[in-house]
């Protein structure tokens, strides 16, 4: 009987090579090649039928186009990121570290839908259909009526998808799947690429939503092929730190909507439950204004966040130190010197550390003025004004240019209630705004001119 021809394909990009090899000849990786028995050459038929229909050459003016219709899911905060709801025939890709709330979070979402008389099915191949019953009761959802598959061969779960017709299904994991037409393991490139290739088809052919829930590397990147995230309509990066009980998800690609739009969660007994006002979390509660510390207006995607930096300027030794968490060091390192520059403030011989509270990453450079202001602000000993706010970029030659969508971080801090703010001309709102009443807005051009301004406040 003749031997089964074998190929070693990489782990990382898909390459194949016909012998082992310790380095990946297409990308270079080491340790990455994993034997698997070649293809037979007679392919299966309709295996790559295109996802859409074939139709005629038409100009664009000619063509109806509606607005896609959205099923909320009943979870405020994760509509928000969806960009309004779950879409016909739309395929989410949802990813995140172990243990952070996935597989929560989409039995919570199913069965709001359920609720509202949409058939769902949740197909685990992690777990069986006692552990995810345990989890239901767990999170409170008593006598929920979402159908459950306990499943990890792709034809069985795509004929179980033709029989119910569900409107939301979700496939908790891709990197369990397996289908029979490849002989390699679960999770190997290959499946996974073609696992996934046959869910979406399914769900462009059939209108059912599709959510797929996948791993991720010890880097954080979605693990399988970077062609994953090409194949589907949406990607979801579920973020958050083990030792906070708040988690973030954010949108890195929509079809059907806003991009980098963020949702925030906090983990509670009871499952996942959406902050509304994530603002609340990034601020400290002091009595008194405290030397150091300054309320700064970030952007997450659409969504304006009031997070509170703060600096401490201690006396350094021969080599002082500059620390910085949520926000690059190397940028720290460059304000320092415009501040010493233009505004004639030396922290030479000071340890400089900057924060910013909450454990938020700001990347940013709207961040600049604010982090500035903390610095001069402890170094010299005196607290900023209470119910104070600043943001804009600081440029080399000590310029404050303007922040993107300004007006919209002006109104939230007005909502919240704080009284003075310090902007880049720019964005300076109209005189007589009655949007920002209540808040006292002083427009600035220079560093050094808002050093002054602050001085005298």
């Amino acid at each position: 009987m003749a031997k089964e021809k074998t190929l070693f394909t990489c782990n990382d990009c898909g390459g194949t090579s016909p012998r082992w090899l310790g380095k990946c000849p297409h990308c270079g990786a080491w340790n990455t090649l994993i034997e698997s028995v070649a293809e037979s050459a007679t392919p299966s038929k309709n295996r790559f039928a295109a996802l859409a229909p074939a139709s005629e050459v038409t100009t664009l003016a000619d063509i109806e186009a509606t607005d896609v219709a959205r099923t909320p899911t009943g979870i405020g905060e994760l509509d928000r990121v969806l960009g309004g709801g779950i879409v016909e025939g739309g395929v989410v890709l949802i990813g995140g570290d172990p243990g952070i709330g996935k597989s929560t979070l989409l039995l919570q979402a199913l069965d709001a839908l359920q609720k509202q008389q949409l058939p769902t099915l949740y197909v685990t191949g992690e777990e069986s259909g006692a552990q995810v019953a345990l989890r239901s009761r767990r999170l409170g959802l008593d006598g929920s009526q979402v159908k459950v598959l306990a499943e990890i061969q792709l034809e069985k779960i795509l004929a179980t998808l033709t029989a119910q017709k569900p409107a939301i299904a979700v496939i908790d994991s891709i990197q369990t799947v397996y289908s029979e037409q490849l002989t390699s393991a679960p999770g190997s490139v290959a499946q996974v690429r073609e696992c996934a290739a046959h869910l979406t088809r399914a769900a462009k052919a059939s209108g059912t939503a599709i959510v797929l829930v996948g791993h991720v590397t010890k880097e954080g990147a979605l693990a399988g092929p970077r062609v994953l995230e090409h194949m589907v309509d949406t990607v979801l990066y579920f973020e958050g730190d083990t030792h906070s009980s708040y988690r973030l998800i954010r949108a890195i690609k929509n079809r059907f909507g806003a991009v980098n739009e963020i949702g925030v969660f906090a983990m509670t007994e009871k499952g996942l439950k959406g902050v509304s006002n994530p603002s609340a979390i990034f601020l400290s509660q002091h009595a008194e204004p405290v030397p150091g510390s300054c309320v700064l207006v970030t952007l997450e995607g659409t969504r304006p966040l009031l997070v509170e930096i703060q600096a401490l300027v201690d006396s350094g030794g021969p080599s002082p130190r500059r620390l910085s968490v949520g926000l690059e060091r190397d940028r720290l390192a460059m304000l320092l010197a415009v501040l010493h520059r233009h505004a004639g403030v030396a922290c030479m011989d000071q340890d400089v550390f900057v924060n910013a509270v909450g454990g938020v990453r700001i990347s940013e450079p709207a961040a600049d003025l604010a982090v500035m202001l903390a610095i001069t602000s402890s170094l010299r000993g005196k607290a900023l004004p209470k119910g104070f706010i600043a943001f804009g970029e600081v440029g080399l030659a000590g310029e404050v240019r303007p922040a993107p969508r300004g007006q919209e971080r002006l109104k939230e801090a007005a909502k919240l209630g704080f009284s003075v703010a310090v902007v880049p001309k720019a964005n300076a709102p109209k005189k007589n705004d009655k949007a920002f009443e209540g808040l006292s807005i002083h427009p600035v051009e220079r560093i050094e001119e808002a050093m002054a301004l602050v001085r005298g406040l």
